[in-house]
């Protein structure tokens, strides 16, 4: 593993145990330049994932509780006239920064999510004819409660597609519990951590993420994977050309974190279910057929052959 990002996923591992595979994906989705959706039942740790990332690089780390009162302007920020002055001024909202905590956002009313995924594709901000870039790096880390219904609004597939990756965390094992409840009692357990990388130093792995070679024939069987979910009869709306865009920039950064220069297929194969399975809608027969659009997708994948080469 390279060992800067190594240092990043220790860190990280202070905090969070036992589930290293989430805690390495959302790195990669950081290193692609891509938005993070953390779905999962209530009390497994999702917000302090994302905080514990955000914690360790050193950059301005903003968390916005998302409730149905919540307006496009405490997400953008407002413009409003200086007594002084007597001109208008920008005052900043909570996407200004390098890591943003977008808690619940299914609870956000739809005007609301509409404005948060608007900067997440572009990566700015107009407002009132002025355009204003967002600090780089920028990410949106977001969180879902999949089990409560109550006040809650339903996340559009359209708009979840501008999510890069969507992954769940799951309870974890005895024995990682146990060690939970241990570290529990000590107040360095619950303290934010030390950021071990800075900003600039982030940007830099980021562009050596993008000169990581792949073959034609890796990106061939992506995109034999993206089409197999358009022609399978458990899907009824496949992954789109983004999903294979995605598919390809998170196989490079897999590859970058384990230390290669260059994309096998296991790369490809360890990214693909949290960046295509919550960008289809299944048909009556795989939701009948399987619990879940992750089942879905393994299944799909397994009739796809791999390169050898």
């Amino acid at each position: 593993m390279n060992d800067r990002i190594e240092a990043i996923v220790n860190n990280i591992e202070k905090v969070i145990v036992g589930k290293r595979e989430a805690i390495i994906k959302i790195i990669c989705a950081m290193l692609s330049q891509g938005h993070i959706l953390v779905e999962d039942v209530p009390g497994v740790g999702k917000t302090r994932l994302i905080r514990a990332l955000a914690s360790s690089v050193d950059g301005k780390f903003n968390r916005i509780q998302l409730t149905p009162d919540i307006m496009p302007g405490d997400i953008v920020g407002f413009s409003m006239i200086n007594p002084q002055t007597r001109e208008l001024e920008y005052r900043p909202g909570a996407a200004m920064c390098n890591f943003l905590l977008a808690d619940e956002i299914n609870r956000a009313s739809p005007k609301a999510q509409s404005s948060l995924l608007e900067i997440m594709e572009e990566h700015q901000i107009s407002l009132d004819s002025v355009t204003m870039p967002l600090p780089e790096p920028f990410m949106v880390m977001a969180t879902q409660n999949p089990v409560e219904t109550y006040g809650t609004y339903h996340l559009p597939e359209a708009q979840m597609d501008r999510f890069l990756m969507r992954i769940s965390m799951g309870y974890p094992s005895f024995n990682d519990e146990l060690n939970i409840i241990k570290l529990s009692q000590e107040d360095s357990f619950n303290e934010n951590l030390s950021p071990v990388m800075t900003c600039e130093e982030l940007l830099g792995h980021i562009e050596n993420v993008k000169k990581v070679s792949c073959t034609d024939s890796i990106a061939d069987y992506i995109l034999r994977l993206v089409t197999a979910t358009r022609s399978s009869e458990l899907v009824s709306l496949g992954a789109s050309p983004r999903a294979g865009i995605a598919l390809m920039k998170t196989a490079k950064a897999y590859a970058y974190i384990m230390g290669r220069s260059y994309v096998v297929p296991d790369d490809v194969r360890n990214m693909l279910t949290a960046v295509i399975a919550h960008r289809l809608i299944l048909s009556p027969k795989g939701k009948s057929a399987f619990s879940s659009a992750e089942k879905v997708t393994a299944n799909i994948a397994s009739g796809v052959k791999a390169p050898t080469e």
